[in-house]
């Protein structure tokens, strides 16, 4: 039995030295391949579509809940006679007076004075934000004199701009971009700035490399490794040009400029209508989280999807 053990070893060496290096190579390229088929299950990302139950559960059934959970409690709080009606309406009564302004035909006029104004404000601020986001970010000399600058009128409340907005301008719409555009710029600016401060430096050598200076550069190498900072300046941006608009829209209401939400708001006040005060209140919060939902999740969705960092569903 033991010479029969010593045989089958014998011949296991043998075996070891024939195949000699050839044999360990071989091993080798197998542990690579199998390295980089594993390297490469990892990066691939699994596409697939989400079923349609998973979706309503996942992602419409907790906000429906919260927004039945806030109106039960509003309704609780109104039935207990905790507090008056002049001072918290009941939601049936705010949703009356949705209804009145529905079948009056005002509604979505109402809504469009407020959403056109807003986003033609966004947008000439976009226009003037981002190149001189870029300039700033870029330019040493003019970020260490601007970027303090943005930075101070980024934490000025956008109401205040309002009366020297009135004074400059008078009673328009020309009064009320003014106040977007100084709400907004210095977020959309700002945004950039850090995005770009971001940029690893491998990146821009790689492209200098490349012959990618200057504005092709600037479009093929940096706007693309900043857009994530970016799009959260841009996100900022909107959020600051909406409120901007609702404060100018409140102080600055005239029969000239139309009904808007932010007129709405203030007749509310002036008629001592807490319906209609809460009424405007709630569109208002409507309007900014659809175009929210509808502008600004699908634009992060897209950019964390490009690299990697979403799943497709």
């Amino acid at each position: 039995m033991a010479s029969t053990e010593t045989v089958e070893r014998t011949e296991a060496a043998e075996a070891a030295e024939t195949t000699g290096p050839t044999g360990k190579v071989a091993a080798d390229t197998d542990d690579l391949a199998g390295l980089e088929a594993g390297l490469d299950a990892l990066d691939t990302v699994q596409a697939h579509r989400t079923p349609v139950r998973q979706v309503l559960v996942g992602k419409v059934l907790p906000p429906a809940l919260a927004i039945t959970l806030v109106l039960a409690g509003w309704q609780l709080l109104v039935s207990s006679q905790l507090t008056t009606a002049d001072r918290l309406p009941s939601p049936s009564a705010v949703w009356a007076g949705l209804r009145e302004m529905w079948f009056q035909g005002t509604l979505l006029d109402v809504i469009w004075t407020s959403v056109s104004r807003g986003l033609l404000g966004f947008l000439l601020a976009l226009a003037i934000g981002t190149p001189l986001g870029l300039v700033v970010a870029r330019v040493r000399f003019i970020r260490a004199a601007v970027r303090p600058v943005l930075s101070g009128l980024q934490t000025l409340p956008s109401v205040a701009w309002v009366p020297p907005a009135v004074l400059w301008l008078g009673l328009n719409d020309s009064m009320m971009y003014a106040v977007i555009l100084l709400g907004a710029v210095p977020s959309i600016a700002n945004g950039l700035v850090s995005g770009v401060d971001q940029v690893p430096p491998l990146f821009l050598r790689a492209g200098r490399t490349l012959g990618a200076t200057g504005l092709k550069g600037t479009w093929h190498i940096v706007m693309p490794a900043a857009l994530p900072g970016y799009l959260a300046g841009l996100k900022q941006g909107w959020a600051f040009s909406w409120r901007s608009l609702m404060a100018a829209e409140i102080i600055a209401s005239s029969p000239e400029l139309g009904l808007g939400l932010g007129q709405l708001l203030e007749n509310g006040r002036n008629n001592i209508d807490m319906p209609g005060v809460f009424l405007a209140i709630t569109l208002i919060l409507i309007v900014g989280v659809t175009i929210d939902l509808l502008v600004f999740s699908p634009l992060e969705r897209w950019v964390l999807r490009s690299r990697g960092l979403l799943a497709r569903s």
